[in-house]
């Protein structure tokens, strides 16, 4: 029977350390639902996991899984079946036996252990695999096997660390497809951490943003991308990311370059004015931009430059790499070198705070 899963204000300092790796954490899982944490390096995302699996213990707060709190519970006593980033499986055992070793273990009955095995090599399509060795198998077949080692445990809740990390592109975009159709006909609660936002947003029912142990956000895919919190996730959500330029403020409006947009009296001196790659469209006056490169992806193409204007800023200074970036007819992208004029309507365009990066408008 799977179960949700809620974190009560959970925070995490590790000893020695003076900023939590995880602080205030208020989160809920809702039974069944394919949650994904995301966020760079650092962020606090595999220790939350791992603080649920009870593999790191809390400094504060509590973790429940359904009416239970298990905060201090040992993490064989947790009812949870987790998927590691590097498959730990025995490389002297067979795939069945890998798959059954811990329900063995549990002193599970032989015939009910054959059960388990054989519908979980038959859903994750490894039962001519079965009796062999993981050295003869392809990364992705691993894989599989981690994950049926997890599905024959008939977990309350599975946890998956990055599962994908160690495969080539072509192969995760594969594996992450099996992964969230399999998640939806078990309907299992499943906790997934990853630093790759295409794969979270194309994963998760819902999506939790982490930053330095902090959650930014957590939403629907479409609605993470279509109406962020704040600057940082509407710079993280989206590939390629959001345009995020500070802009100056006069008379109501910021002036990016010759193109007016209208901002709440509230907005201050500067705001910073986010539009995505699609949101703009070619004009004969609005805001112009010094074409660097072009990237030609056949049925794309996007244009990366600077702003032609010295007033518009981008947003992180301190990036020296920034570009704008812009979504293009690919039967007729610019040239290197040319300056192009664009503008966008005010609906595709979000304003955030210079002071804190909150959601303006």
């Amino acid at each position: 029977m799977t179960e949700s899963v809620r974190f009560e204000d959970v925070s995490l300092l590790y000893p020695g350390g003076t900023i939590p790796a995880v602080s205030h954490l208020d989160l809920t899982i809702e039974r069944g639902e394919f949650l994904v944490l995301v966020g760079p390096s650092g962020c606090g995302k595999s220790t939350s996991l791992r603080m649920l699996a009870g593999l790191e213990p809390i400094s504060d707060g509590k973790i429940f899984i359904g009416d239970r709190d298990v905060t201090h519970l040992a993490a064989k006593d947790r009812d949870i079946a987790m998927v590691f980033q590097n498959y730990a499986l025995y490389p002297h055992m067979s795939v069945g036996e890998n798959m059954a070793f811990a329900l063995k273990i549990q002193k599970v009955s032989k015939d009910e252990i054959a059960r388990r095995v054989t519908e979980a090599a038959a859903l994750l399509d490894l039962t001519e695999y079965v009796d062999r060795k993981p050295k003869a198998l392809s990364g992705g077949q691993r894989q599989r096997v981690a994950m049926g080692r997890a599905i024959v445990r008939e977990p309350q809740v599975f946890l998956m660390d990055e599962p994908l990390s160690n495969l080539d592109a072509k192969l995760r975009v594969a594996t992450r497809t099996q992964i969230a159709a399999l998640q939806r006909r078990l309907g299992i609660t499943t906790v997934y951490v990853t630093h790759d936002q295409v794969e979270a947003m194309t994963m998760g029912d819902r999506v939790a943003v982490l930053k330095d142990g902090l959650l930014q956000q957590v939403d629907t895919p479409r609605n993470l991308y279509d109406n962020p919190a704040n600057a940082f996730v509407a710079g993280f959500i989206g590939s390629p990311a959001m345009n995020l330029l500070s802009v100056p403020v006069s008379g109501g409006k910021a002036k990016l370059g010759g193109l007016d947009i209208d901002v709440p009296s509230s907005a201050g001196a500067s705001v910073i004015v986010g539009i995505r790659p699609e949101g703009f469209s070619s004009s004969s006056k609005g805001f112009e931009v010094l074409v660097e490169v072009v990237e030609e992806l056949g049925a794309d193409a996007f244009v990366y430059g600077k702003p032609a204007d010295s007033s518009v800023k981008f947003a992180n200074a301190s990036d020296e790499l920034a570009q704008v970036i812009l979504r293009w007819d690919p039967k007729n992208p610019p040239k290197p070198g040319q300056t192009v004029t664009v503008t966008a309507k005010a609906e595709v365009v979000h304003l955030f705070s210079t002071a804190d990066g909150k959601r303006i408008k």
